[in-house]
């Protein structure tokens, strides 16, 4: 049997034509209204688009079905190509994932292997899960007073990590790390730990991707997502952004799973759609600063976010606020363990955070 790795696959790809498909990205179809979920339940605490896929997104995908009897190889390297021609890569430095969250997991396995995994309070728990499942340690440190990552305190906590990881911006706070103190960090670091910085809202915030020091940070990985502004976050799709002999490293962990032809024509479309980024941005940014300039002025704190989620202190058990919104049907986030009286709130669509404003009203009244 021959061995099929990550890089002959790349090497095939440049040998094959590329599926002729039609413009979708051109359909001039009016935007859908927001995705209405099956119940009356206001959902906004997974961090989910109200929106989903675009119109164009959703068309290509349509298409999809009717390549589903082939293995998509040839959309997982046009997609690929595309999103680093877009962000000025070269193309052997990008691979496409069922999801980020399964490039998360194969990175903490591939990199943990002889080090700890370092990463901040609260933010993703993924990693933290992946680590403890293979019994590796976790070193886990609390965001600063701006409730950013504590990149000096990170870098001290072992001096021969494995991983670092930065959610950025971080997941659950939605608060933005500087991209000049990153590279501070990737420039003092203990050589060997590979720093993972996940990007899943970098798109909401008003921030530069850290994917171009990938090109001179051989132990630099960046994460992507079309889960959140892209709204296919049921789709599964992913991106992992590091140089080929750091991709290669995943490869031990259960390969590289190709997401399906509908995911990848969607994952296409997305990318082609002119404007679809700005707009989404800009409407997320309005319900945001709407919402969180009407907890302020009752008096409650919220964090700086620059993503499709932030979080409140409710100045009290914050589990209590969550199932009381819930019995109203309006249901957000989980509570973290180190901060007990904060409870994160996803952004979802106008309707969905007048109807949060009302219950919230009804369970903290001023």
């Amino acid at each position: 049997m021959v061995e099929i790795t990550r890089r002959s696959l790349v090497g095939l790809a440049s040998a094959l034509p590329l599926l002729s498909l039609p413009g979708w990205s051109r359909a001039a179809e009016p935007a859908p209204p927001p995705l209405q979920p099956p119940s009356d339940d206001v959902l906004i605490n997974f961090n989910e688009s109200p929106w989903g896929p675009s119109p164009a997104s959703r068309q290509a995908m349509q298409q999809g079905i009717a390549l589903s009897g082939r293995y998509p190889y040839k959309l997982q390297y046009r997609l690929n190509a595309l999103f680093a021609r877009q962000q000025g890569v070269p193309e052997d430095h990008v691979h496409s994932f069922c999801g980020s969250k399964a490039a998360l997991q194969h990175a903490v396995m591939a990199f943990t292997q002889a080090g700890s995994l370092v990463m901040a309070t609260p933010s993703y728990e993924a990693p933290r899960e992946a680590a403890e499942g293979r019994q590796v340690k976790v070193h886990e440190i609390p965001l600063d007073s701006q409730h950013r990552h504590d990149l000096t305190a990170m870098l001290a906590a072992d001096r021969s990590a494995g991983m670092i990881y930065l959610c950025n911006p971080n997941n659950p706070t939605g608060t933005l790390t500087p991209r000049q103190a990153i590279e501070q960090a990737l420039a003092s670091k203990p050589k060997g730990s590979i720093m993972v910085i996940d990007e899943a809202y970098i798109d909401f915030a008003d921030a530069s991707t850290c994917i171009p020091l990938v090109k001179d940070h051989p132990e630099l990985l960046v994460l992507r997502t079309f889960s959140k502004i892209y709204g296919m976050a049921g789709a599964r799709l992913g991106l992992a952004v590091g140089q080929p002999e750091l991709l290669e490293r995943l490869e031990a962990y259960g390969g590289y799973n190709v997401p399906a032809a509908s995911t990848l024509l969607g994952g296409l479309a997305s990318l082609e759609e002119p404007g679809l980024l700005a707009e989404r941005k800009r409407h997320n940014r309005q319900l945001l600063d709407q919402t969180i300039t009407w907890l302020q002025k009752r008096g409650f704190t919220c964090t700086a976010s620059q993503a499709n989620c932030f979080m409140i202190d409710v100045r009290r058990p914050a589990q209590e606020v969550v199932d009381a919104l819930a019995a109203r049907q309006v249901r957000i986030g989980r509570v973290w363990d180190n901060w007990p009286n904060w409870a994160r709130v996803s952004v979802g669509s106008e309707q969905d955070m007048q109807r949060f404003r009302e219950a919230f009203a009804q369970v903290m009244p001023g």
